[in-house]
């Protein structure tokens, strides 16, 4: 998809990915130019209700022009067999001034098996945002690496992840930001549920500056989801499933 130098977008643009059989492969190769001073919305929504084994493999390529915008915001919907195999690779480039807002979302169904890899690029001034919030059960395997490189000065950027894991769920998350120029500004922010005594969680924030002016920071947290929420919302009446369910959904909105 190719948008011209100085073109505003005003309303989003939807893409629909899915399938409704049970089996299947999709294998999706999109390219994304965003022209200078431009700006465009997308919403994508992928539905695979029935899968028993589908495998969806997305390989992005996004260039965003000095001060253009772009925001991509992924919803899937999924079976409730864990037959999903989802495989989303993103390689982007940002030019002065750019900025870019990348948000992966499970809203219904199990993930099944979820691969993320993401790589940005970014030159001066240019801002980059990637969220991804999942809700792993049962066998869920969700693995997720965001890559941010902030190639030119005053360059910034979030990695931020929300992940639940119940049941034997397994979540492992790499969140990298590099900054290699002067004033350079970068964050990484990973939180992770674990509610079962079987679920897995692991979290790596691997971050680096090569430029003694270059900030970058991390936090990550790992754990049960707290026990004073728990019981206030029990003390309105919920059962403890119930209120962990809303404590979740709250977390991933």
């Amino acid at each position: 998809m190719f948008v011209e130098d100085d073109i505003n977008i005003e309303k989003p643009v939807h893409l629909c990915f899915g399938m409704l059989p049970r089996e299947g492969r999709q294998i999706i190769n999109s390219e994304y130019h965003i022209g200078k001073n431009s700006k465009i919305d997308f919403i994508a929504h992928c539905s695979f209700p029935n899968a028993k084994h589908i495998e969806h493999i997305m390989d992005s390529k996004v260039y965003i022009d000095e001060n253009a915008e772009m925001s991509y915001i992924e919803t899937h919907y999924h079976s409730e067999s864990g037959g999903t195999f989802v495989y989303p690779k993103l390689r982007g480039e940002i030019k002065k001034g750019g900025r870019l807002l990348e948000e992966f979302k499970l809203i219904k169904g199990r993930v099944g098996v979820l691969n993320i890899d993401y790589e940005i690029e970014q030159d001066e001034y240019s801002t980059c945002d990637l969220l991804t919030k999942i809700y792993g059960k049962e066998d869920d395997k969700i693995e997720v690496k965001e890559s941010l490189h902030l190639n030119g000065g005053y360059a910034s950027g979030t990695a931020k992840s929300r992940i639940v894991l119940i049941d034997e769920a397994f979540g492992n998350v790499l969140g990298e930001i590099t900054g290699n120029a002067p004033y350079t500004r970068g964050h990484v922010d990973c939180h992770e549920i674990v509610q079962g005594d079987n679920a897995k969680a692991v979290s790596t924030p691997k971050i680096s500056v090569e430029n003694p002016l270059a900030i970058v920071t991390h936090e990550a947290a790992i754990g049960r989801i707290n026990k004073k929420e728990l019981e206030t919302l029990m003390a309105r009446g919920l059962t403890e499933d119930e209120a962990i369910d809303l404590i979740v959904r709250g977390l991933l909105r």
